[in-house]
């Protein structure tokens, strides 16, 4: 009997770890008792639909085309270096941004297979929907900046230049020396070292240790002021509040955040420290952009990605934190240094 009884309670106990742990189905957009589809969308090859904004020049007048990637916890609307420009700019610099809702953002459909390959490939062929042409320029913020190392990697041939805005860095990449990324990510919070070890050797419970309520979790996730330096805590404070922000995790923490962590802290396929030249007739360029003082990417680390390659133009920002782009003469640099026609800042300190 008591047996018995034991037995019960294990199956009870187990089933309740088991819906605990299990993420829900996400909401997908347009379906019924899902989110309402308010966003332009195309179709892509295997039937997932992806949600972008125009900003800019209309495209058929612009003379560069920018696909912007946004980064986390955020959605086609936060489009920093379109946001936060001088008035004009755009205009004077004929210029044509489209930002999309990443995989899970938004009202992009869940991409459960995503990598960094994917999402590389969901750029091209976003750009080929819009007739952006043969060669387009690719911007990406913190882990949107991450995944412009994708872009690199799989459609160089597709880039008239890049640029990485404080590019979130995966500690588990072999091309570090071992007690540099470990050093780096040691001087992380316990709480972010905690997510970050759930992500990468436990991904199946990133959902379960996002959302439970037992132990600290992400940082980020919580929205710490820890992590943030003393130029972040004053960007923020100016910040206008975000028209929709709901939008982002509409369809489900999952297939968002989760899958964004699980994404940029998994296992990749190739180590951006391994690149070669893309571009060796150094016709197309390549922007790295980074603050000393920012308190979510190592900067150590990201010198150490440029010295590995020397063909990134870095440009190291003095006192400068994870925020950077929301500074409206920054972002300002950041698209006029990317641009051909624009004169080109060769050094910015800040206050």
């Amino acid at each position: 009997m008591l047996s018995r009884i034991a037995s019960i309670l294990l199956i009870v106990i187990l089933a309740l770890s088991y819906k605990a742990i299990k993420p829900p189905a996400p909401r997908t957009c347009g379906s019924p008792g899902g989110p309402p589809i308010t966003a332009t969308r195309i179709k892509l090859r295997d039937g997932r639909y992806l949600a972008y904004k125009e900003y800019g020049v209309p495209k058929q007048s612009a003379s560069k085309k920018i696909v912007f990637i946004h980064g986390f916890g955020s959605c086609r609307h936060d489009t920093v270096i379109a946001t936060n420009l001088p008035s004009g700019l755009l205009e004077e610099l004929g210029a044509y941004i489209v930002s999309f809702d990443r995989p899970g953002y938004g009202e992009s459909d869940a991409d459960p297979k995503r990598s960094p390959k994917s999402l590389a490939l969901d750029v091209e062929e976003l750009a080929d929907n819009l007739e952006l042409g043969p060669k387009f320029y690719v911007m990406g913020f913190s882990m949107g900046g991450q995944a412009v190392w994708g872009c690199l990697k799989f459609i160089p041939h597709r880039l008239a230049g890049a640029s990485l805005l404080t590019p979130v860095i995966n500690y588990w990449w072999h091309g570090f020396p071992y007690n540099m990324s470990v050093k780096a990510y040691y001087e992380q919070l316990p709480r972010d070292q905690w997510a970050l070890r759930v992500a990468h050797y436990v991904p199946w419970l990133t959902y379960w240790w996002f959302t439970q309520n037992w132990f600290p979790t992400s940082s980020v996730v919580q929205a710490n002021p820890a992590v943030l330096s003393p130029q972040d805590l004053s960007v923020v404070s100016n910040f206008v509040k975000k028209e929709h922000p709901s939008q982002v995790k509409q369809q489900g923490e999952h297939e968002s955040i989760c899958r964004d962590t699980m994404v940029g802290f998994g296992a990749w396929d190739f180590d951006p420290l391994d690149l070669d030249n893309p571009f060796p007739d150094n016709t197309t360029q390549v922007h790295l952009w980074q603050g000393t003082d920012d308190r979510l990417v190592d900067v150590t680390l990201q010198r150490y990605i440029v010295k590995k390659l020397p063909w990134i133009q870095y440009h190291e920002l003095a006192g400068a934190g994870h925020l950077f782009p929301y500074i409206e003469e920054v972002s300002a640099a950041i698209i006029k240094t990317q641009l051909p026609s624009a004169k080109r800042n060769k050094e910015i300190k800040l206050r």
